[in-house]
């Protein structure tokens, strides 16, 4: 998720932190966030700002721990796979929805389902591979594939395939639930502040509910991320996620607060709309590559917590290729790409989410290094409620992103940014069909040596395109009161707000 997909809608800065209204109950959590979410559909979302907080709104079938390294049970207390990889059998706990029924097969089989083949979803190619989904019995479900699946198990951890309540998703319709959905995880959507919080409570219903100490959580979008800060030193937020990193040396000498640096599979990247010429020329795209210095970002920008990144499968996770290219920074060599190219004078419109200080400061030094290889960059500054639409709509040239991963295997980010049709290759429109056909032939590989042969060439096959620009890899960076404990991210990005406590 993207993010991820970093969609914001936020509202102006000083309604923003108008925190007055915070609960001050002992309690309820209040953790700072950038941005609002969009919805509580999960398959209609791929944004980390949606995935992290419905993940305790929602529980799925096969959770992934804590570490961020192995499946665990979650609503399947167990489950089977046949000898031939097609048929997998998943044994339901007893669980109930925050209204008081049943957590059901039925209704396992509805989600996925509803998954594969709704208009709606954005996970359609990633769940393709179901041939049937049944209830052999209210605690029994039966998933039949069209062919053995390498990721599949992984994806039913993915919070895109959150178990839903099919008798409430019919009865109030699907856009009334995704506001104010019936849970199934261990806190129940209170209120909806569009623009402003979400409001959690407790979900009495949830399995359980005897490890949750909290009463509540809520998550308020404070979009400057200095404001964010001074508002949890003010001790007017408990927690605040994407801490940025010229303040984390200041915040750890606060006694009053904890700064947690933890491991995480986030990418940051430079997004190049290949629909826009001359960015359709692989020439003028590994010009831009060879023109930006990635170690000058790490160093300047994330004051070298950073890595330099060389593919989009990030450092530590499965499949990642450690010798995959890293072009050097030769600006030199990229003009004269660039006129190979014809496409000396280049000017690209940079799409810029404004009060974001890290992408504030990269789009900086990016303007400057590209100025180098006699490149203008125009940076446009948009409030981040817009900036989503416009890559949506392919209303630029260059933006800065970021993903992080959802599932502990590479199949999704994989589909999702270089094999998929519904989003245009995460908004960059890339197309290459022989590397479409290597992912889809990676997802059925049931071999690990074939498999990890097949992504090596598809990480060698993008870069080599140019399908955006990789930047740098870094930790998940957050701070919370001294009195708040258990506040855990791991490295898919999940908040484990079961566990969390506040003294």
């Amino acid at each position: 998720m993207t993010r991820k997909w970093a969609r914001i809608g936020l509202i102006a800065l000083g309604a923003s932190l108008a925190l007055g209204s915070v609960a001050e109950a002992a309690g309820v959590l209040t953790i700072g966030r950038r941005e609002d979410g969009t919805t509580f559909d999960p398959i209609a979302t791929a944004q980390n700002v949606d995935f992290w907080v419905f993940s305790n709104v929602y529980d799925v079938l096969v959770r992934v721990d804590e570490t961020g390294t192995k499946l665990v049970p979650g609503l399947a207390e167990r489950w089977e796979i046949s000898d031939d990889g097609l048929t997998y059998t998943f044994h339901l706990r007893d669980a109930k929805f925050s209204d008081g029924s049943p957590i059901t097969a039925e209704d396992a089989a509805f989600t996925l389902t509803r998954i594969r083949d709704s208009e709606l979803s954005l996970w359609s190619d990633s769940y393709g591979v179901i041939d049937r989904a049944e209830a052999a019995d209210p605690k029994t479900l039966v998933v039949t594939l069209k062919t053995p699946s390498a990721p599949f198990l992984s994806t039913m951890a993915m919070p895109g395939v959150s178990v839903l309540s099919k008798a409430a998703v019919e009865s109030m319709g699907e856009e009334a639930h995704a506001e104010k959905p019936v849970a199934s995880g261990a806190f129940i959507v209170e209120e909806w502040r569009r623009g402003d919080r979400v409001i959690l409570k407790k979900n009495p219903n949830f399995w359980q509910a005897d490890q949750v100490s909290l009463d509540g959580v809520e998550w308020i979008s404070v979009p400057d991320d200095n404001s964010r800060m001074l508002s949890v030193q003010a001790g007017e937020l408990d927690a605040a996620i994407f801490v940025p990193f010229s303040r984390v040396e200041e915040l750890k000498k606060d006694p009053n607060l904890k700064v947690l640096v933890e491991p995480s599979t986030r990418e940051d990247h430079l997004l190049l709309n290949h629909e826009h010429p001359p960015l359709d020329n692989s020439k003028v795209r590994e010009a831009l590559d060879l023109a930006i210095d990635k170690q000058a970002i790490v160093e300047t920008v994330t004051f070298g917590v950073a890595g330099v990144a060389n593919s989009y499968i990030p450092a530590g996770a499965l499949y990642h290729n450690e010798a995959n290219l890293q072009r050097p920074h030769d600006p030199e060599k990229a003009k004269a790409l660039l006129a190979e190219a014809g496409a000396e004078g280049l000017s690209l419109d940079y799409v810029v989410n404004a009060g974001n200080e890290v992408d504030e400061q990269i789009a900086v030094l990016l303007q400057q290094q590209l100025a180098a290889a006699g490149i203008t960059v125009n940076l446009r500054k948009m409030d981040p409620s817009m900036t989503w639409d416009m890559l949506v709509n392919g209303e630029y040239d260059l933006s800065v992103m970021y993903w992080t991963n959802d599932i502990l295997d590479p199949d999704q980010k994989t589909t999702f940014v270089l094999g998929h049709d519904t989003n245009m290759n995460y908004m960059t429109r890339y197309r290459n069909d022989e590397v479409k056909q290597l992912v889809a032939d990676a997802r059925l590989e049931m071999d690990p040596a074939k498999r990890e042969a097949l992504y090596t060439r598809i990480q060698e096959l993008a870069k080599a395109d140019t399908h955006w620009i990789d930047l740098y890899y870094s930790p998940y960076i957050n701070v919370t009161r001294a009195n708040i404990e258990n506040f855990h991210q791991n490295p898919l990005g999940r908040f484990f707000l079961e566990a969390t406590v506040k003294n």
